[in-house]
């Protein structure tokens, strides 16, 4: 007996658009009934992949009760109506739970224990805050396990910007404005469409009704009117709702399998997953974690941020992005990080979030034949960091 790692293809990804929690789109909503609508539309968009053939369903919560607990990777499978066969689990690393999700899902694929697989994640922050129902143990505090700072992530975004006083609030505010300016030109060009999913709300107020596009973003957003903003996490503080990501509901999905299988099918493996690194960094400054877990990445590999063409990093906190750029001497401006912009204006669902980068980078891969590498990564509660190494399948070679 023997086992040969194979290659794990990003076939692809849909998401319902992201919507404001609270009073926004889906605050009559199921959380269960947006990750089903991702599966069943993933599955009409690939009729070549048999239902059958999906051997596992990954899906990703952070707050796994109600309506996102009960083993959402199965329940959903089920009420999609993939086979019974179909097994199905829950992935909870807070906001990395997509890309974990896809992690382990793909693992198993190189290990040759699955063919196909779907990952993804789903966040109802308006049905589940944040921390919902959690009981910390005492001694995180008494023992001083822990800053206290680091269970508020706006906290830990001010401590971040204390480790790194050349991020001033002008300068986050003013990549968020462009955060803002690259997802109105992303929708204007159509570049953001072709991953959304229509999907069914209701109010009680209004009746029934199409999701058909993210709710969050601001266009028009000015350096001016993020001035005035209030700093709710600390008087005269830096991080506003304005340089931040916003409470959002939303569910992704992606279709990953083995090469082979992929064209055995014949479906299109459209970006190719070539590594991946989690690690953990101080939980009062969890915003740097994208930065060792991306030279982790890089060391194993033996390459260097020059080497990276594209990057997907999400967008909790504009100074958590502009620490990972200061660390590699990336400028803030740097075409090569959220071409159509990020969660500063479209959203931050939590553990669905990773789902998005995935998709975006897949299709700016395909707009993109000249660059090989890119990655998906961000910063994870409780300090933990999460990079994926992609290459294009695309490439015809250049830089």
């Amino acid at each position: 007996m023997s086992r040969t790692a194979r290659d794990v293809v990003f076939v692809d990804g849909v998401r319902t658009p992201f919507g404001k929690s609270g009073k926004g789109l889906y605050a009559e909503t199921r959380a269960d009934d947006l990750i089903v609508r991702v599966i069943r539309e993933l599955m009409r968009r690939n009729p070549g992949l048999p239902p059958e053939r999906v051997d596992e369903v990954a899906i990703a919560a952070t707050t796994q009760i109600g309506d996102q607990g009960l083993t959402l990777g199965r329940t959903a499978a089920i009420l999609a109506g993939l086979p019974k066969s179909v097994p199905g689990y829950s992935i909870d690393r807070m906001c990395a739970g997509a890309l974990t999700a896809a992690t382990t899902a793909g693992a198993g694929i190189s290990f040759g224990a699955y063919d196909v697989v779907i990952a993804g994640g789903v966040e109802h922050m308006g049905r589940h805050p944040m921390g919902e129902g959690v009981d910390p143990n005492p001694r995180i505090i008494s023992e001083k396990l822990v800053d206290p700072s680091a269970l508020v992530m706006g906290n830990t975004a001010e401590n971040l910007h204390d480790r790194f006083p050349t991020i001033t609030k002008e300068r986050a505010d003013a990549y968020s404005v462009r955060s803002q300016e690259k997802v109105a030109k992303a929708y204007a060009d159509g570049k953001i469409q072709p991953d959304l999913v229509e999907t069914l709300v209701r109010s009680a107020e209004k009746g029934f009704g199409l999701a058909t596009q993210d709710e969050p973003p601001r266009p028009g957003t000015t350096m001016e009117s993020l001035a005035s903003l209030k700093t709710p996490f600390r008087a005269h503080g830096n991080v506003t709702p304005g340089n931040a990501a916003g409470l959002n509901d939303g569910a992704t999905g992606t279709l990953l399998m083995a090469e082979e299988v992929a064209e055995e099918l014949g479906l299109d493996a459209r970006m190719r997953l070539v590594d991946f690194s989690f690690t953990g960094v101080e939980p009062e400054v969890m915003g740097v974690g994208p930065v060792p877990a991306t030279e982790k990445l890089f060391a194993r590999q033996g390459i260097s941020i020059d080497d990276v063409g594209l990057i997907e990093i999400n967008e909790a906190f504009a100074v958590q992005v502009l620490a990972f750029l200061e660390h590699f001497g990336i400028a803030d401006d740097d075409a090569r990080v959220n071409p159509w912009g990020g969660a500063i204006a479209v959203g931050h669902p939590l553990a669905s979030s990773g789902g998005r980068l995935m998709m975006q980078l897949a299709r700016q891969f395909a707009e993109r034949p000249d660059v090989r590498y890119g990655i998906t990564t961000m910063c994870v509660g409780l300090g933990m960091g999460g990079t994926i190494l992609w290459e294009n399948t695309n490439y015809e070679g250049g830089k």
